[in-house]
């Protein structure tokens, strides 16, 4: 009689494993379908949202930062969050991972703690900004750094809570993009800083430093650079080429130009250098020259005429001596 109710009692036990096993499953398969079936930035924004509301503990302290792990699903997003007091966070500011929160930021409208969340999505994720945003012409290089602010009273309860705004006080807020990206500016292109808007806009700001951005406003952000059309791409070679062709040509000109003024050099010195040979040539010829001493002096050929005897000549008698007439 003992054993019915204990063969009873171990059946109820198995059939109730069975149906807790049978429901993680649905759950999890529910939050697998979920993940897979986002198609809106804004609808992401609500999971992670609940996500976190979720796994907060009471016993978190105020202005401490914590990690919030999502499911397996949701692979490829980092959220942390930290809850702060309105007055506190105007007060002193804040840093959240890459946001640096300056003096006087204020929580829109002001409650008397806000729950801050920080996102950082994944490569994976960012498919819904390029189907929910206009992003033709541009390409991400860096990860969707995300920051919100909800409701976070003192009965915090994700079912009614509400999204803030966080606002910029006299300095905006930076986001720091240098410790999320592998681009570097030393690659010639310097990224812009794009700002997506709730409303479907995507803002494009130059960047304050390296890898740094500025915003007055919560909201998501990243890194893009522009992406040339084909076209374009076409004209930078050919202008590339062009430019390349010139230098070539440029120098090879240059060179031949030298090549011509130096054989005109060599043409012009043997031309004077003949012209002073012919002319010692001659100079030697014309003149002898002979060494007088240590000077070698030019010397003109002698030439002398010999005597020639007149037989009419008759040399005048010597003095004393008398001719006689016969």
């Amino acid at each position: 009689m003992s054993s019915k109710p204990t063969s009873s009692h171990h059946m109820g036990s198995l059939f109730s494993m069975i149906i807790l096993i049978i429901l993680s499953w649905a759950s999890l398969a529910s939050k697998k379908a979920v993940a897979q079936g986002i198609q809106s930035a804004h609808l992401l924004d609500l999971y992670i949202r609940d996500y976190t509301f979720e796994s907060y503990n009471q016993h978190f302290r105020t202005g401490i930062l914590h990690t919030v792990h999502l499911p397996a699903n949701f692979s490829g997003i980092r959220v942390d969050t930290v809850r702060f007091r309105c007055g506190s966070l105007r007060r002193y500011g804040a840093q959240v991972r890459e946001f640096h929160l300056g003096v006087g930021v204020t929580v829109h409208p002001c409650v008397e703690r806000v729950m801050v969340i920080r996102q950082k999505l994944g490569s994976n994720w960012s498919s819904l900004y390029y189907a929910n945003y206009d992003l033709s012409g541009y390409q991400l290089v860096s990860p969707i750094l995300g920051l919100l602010a909800y409701d976070a009273g003192t009965n915090v309860n994700f079912s009614n809570s509400f999204e803030l705004g966080i606002l910029a006080g006299e300095k905006p807020i930076r986001v720091d993009f240098s410790n999320t990206t592998k681009f570097s500016n030393m690659q010639g292109i310097m990224p812009f800083c794009a700002s997506f808007e709730s409303d479907g806009k995507v803002t494009l700001a130059n960047q304050v430093s390296p890898n740094v951005c500025v915003a007055a406003r919560h909201g998501h952000f990243g890194l893009v650079i522009e992406t040339p059309r084909p076209g374009q791409l076409r004209g930078k070679i050919s202008r590339w080429k062009v430019v390349v062709g010139s230098s070539v040509g440029a120098a090879l000109g240059v060179f031949l130009l030298g090549l011509l003024l130096v054989a005109l050099l060599v043409k012009v010195k043997k031309k004077s250098r003949m012209e002073e040979m012919e002319r010692r040539a001659y100079e030697e010829e014309a003149l002898q020259v002979s060494m007088v001493g240590h000077v070698r002096a030019p010397t003109a050929s002698v030439t002398r005429t010999l005597p020639a005897i007149e037989h009419e000549y008759v040399p005048p008698p010597p003095r004393g001596i008398v001719h006689l007439c016969l």
